[in-house]
């Protein structure tokens, strides 16, 4: 709209410039034109007296050579026989053509004859003995046009200039009726990424002032139907309590043993997330710009990691499964809340364990490549014969990491919002092991899943798997006992 405004301005200015400077310009030329043949005449002028005295040719050549135009050579004087066998007689040079001499004398009017490098003002002047002199003003091209380049600089100027401030003036209006316009543009996206403490400030013209009021009642009705849907999770949530009380007495009187520690782990576990959900509900974490969670929504991935490992490697020695984990020997910071990420871990494992047959290897392997953290989860499976539609909600595969046969795809999408809120992105492809290989790529800086890559590629590529040095970092990792299936 800021950009049609000027253009709108421009063409109308420069129409209207257009409109005067042309007529002004032709009209500055004619009284060039005029004032240059007004001082011929007047120069021709000065000669009549002596024409009315005598046709003498010395005293007319005296006469001739005392004006102005006559000294420079661009006064002529022409005077006609005098009677039968008379001697026509011409002082200075000639320069227009007999016959236009004949005509002015047979009209008795001036006239204008064109020649060559200018014109010719052609002036009857009467003589003393009843005939018809011709004086002859020679008026140079130049002085015809003189002063005429000038006054048309000026003018394009002058237009110029106006075309010039118009635009600069509609720009700056463009601007004030553009900037709220962005701005209202700009707070919907940023509410569309999850920002929902973005307002838009009233102002601007009516039309988009009416449209920020609308829009912030409209912020504030959604931050209260979020508030609404938090609290109904956190009740459900809590409603569980009381079956997981008696679930919990029961695991006590199983005795000892492995299941019934496993079991005694389980349903404690299960009660741990269930009062997690009821926190998280019932919390207004902060958020940073750029929808990213707080400074204190941060975790320790490979401490994170290491945790859900030991978790399920109980489960994967009872199956007979080889478990590797690599690159989670120091601290890796990251910007997700260690609750997503044990639960975007628990899914992708999760989905080892219930779509690859017992005694199915797989391996977590942790790389930090500087601005991006890459969790790579792979299995010694039958692979995914369709990852896109794995990746689509409510199409999953069938084998592999990645896949959930017969459900709606949530388990990935979870591990996919995890990774997308820091700027990554979540993709699978085939692992060294023969099966599926799910790659999370978070950003540790918020930016596009691209700038999180950027000089990382992690993958098979002729045959060979990176990044390198992780392979070399790889460390053999069995279960603890005690630890149960997250399930």
């Amino acid at each position: 709209m800021r950009w049609a405004l000027v253009k709108v301005c421009l063409a109308v200015t420069a129409m209207v410039v257009i409109a005067f400077a042309v007529p002004l310009g032709l009209v500055i030329k004619e009284m060039a034109r005029d004032r240059a043949f007004s001082d011929a005449e007047r120069q021709a002028a000065t000669i009549g007296p002596t024409l009315t005295i005598t046709t003498d040719r010395e005293e007319l050549t005296r006469a001739v050579l005392s004006t102005e135009p006559g000294g420079r050579g661009r006064l002529a004087v022409h005077v006609p026989a005098a009677g039968q066998g008379g001697e026509r007689l011409e002082i200075g040079e000639r320069r227009a053509t007999r016959q236009d001499l004949e005509t002015v004398r047979k009209s008795g009017r001036a006239a204008i004859a064109e020649v060559p490098g200018g014109s010719a003002l052609l002036q009857p002047t009467a003589l003393g003995s009843g005939g018809i002199a011709v004086v002859e003003v020679f008026v140079p091209e130049n002085e015809v046009s003189n002063g005429v380049g000038t006054a048309w600089l000026v003018l394009a100027g002058v237009g110029i200039a106006l075309i010039v401030g118009s635009v600069a003036v509609a720009d700056r209006l463009g601007v004030r009726m553009v900037q709220p316009a962005q701005r209202l543009a700009g707070a919907a996206q940023d509410l569309g990424e999850g920002r929902l403490g973005t307002r838009v400030p009233e102002e601007g013209p009516t039309e988009l002032r009416s449209a920020a009021v609308a829009f912030n009642s409209m912020a504030d009705q959604v931050v209260q139907l979020l508030a609404n849907e938090r609290e109904l999770a956190a009740d459900l949530s809590h409603r569980l309590r009381t079956p997981l009380t008696v679930l919990r007495l029961n695991a006590a009187s199983l005795g000892e043993g492995p299941a019934a520690e496993q079991t005694r782990a389980a349903v404690e576990q299960l009660e741990h997330e269930v009062d997690t959900i009821i926190r998280t509900a019932r919390e207004q974490r902060p958020q940073t710009q750029g929808g990213q969670p707080g400074a204190g929504a941060g975790c320790d991935a490979s401490e994170v990691i290491r945790e859900r490992m030991g978790f399920w490697s109980a489960l994967a020695e009872d199956e007979g499964r080889t478990v590797r984990l690599a690159g989670v020997d120091r601290t890796v910071r990251i910007p997700v809340a260690r609750p997503e990420l044990a639960a975007a871990l628990d899914a992708l494992l999760g989905n080892v364990f219930r779509h690859t047959p017992e005694g199915t290897a797989f391996a977590v392997d942790v790389h930090h490549s500087g601005d991006a953290v890459i969790v790579l989860v792979s299995d010694a499976g039958p692979g995914i014969p369709d990852p896109e539609s794995a990746l689509a909600r409510g199409a999953s595969g069938r084998n592999g990491a990645g896949s959930e046969v017969g459900s709606t795809g949530l388990g990935l999408d979870i591990v996919r919002r995890v990774a997308e809120s820091t700027g990554g992105d979540l993709r699978i492809g085939r692992s060294v092991l023969g099966g599926t290989e799910v790659r999370i790529w978070i950003g540790l800086d918020g930016g596009p899943a691209e700038r999180a890559r950027r000089g990382h590629r992690v993958g098979r590529r002729n045959g060979r798997r990176g990044p390198r040095g992780v392979r070399g970092r790889n460390t053999e990792f069995r279960g603890a006992p005690g630890a149960g299936p997250h399930l």
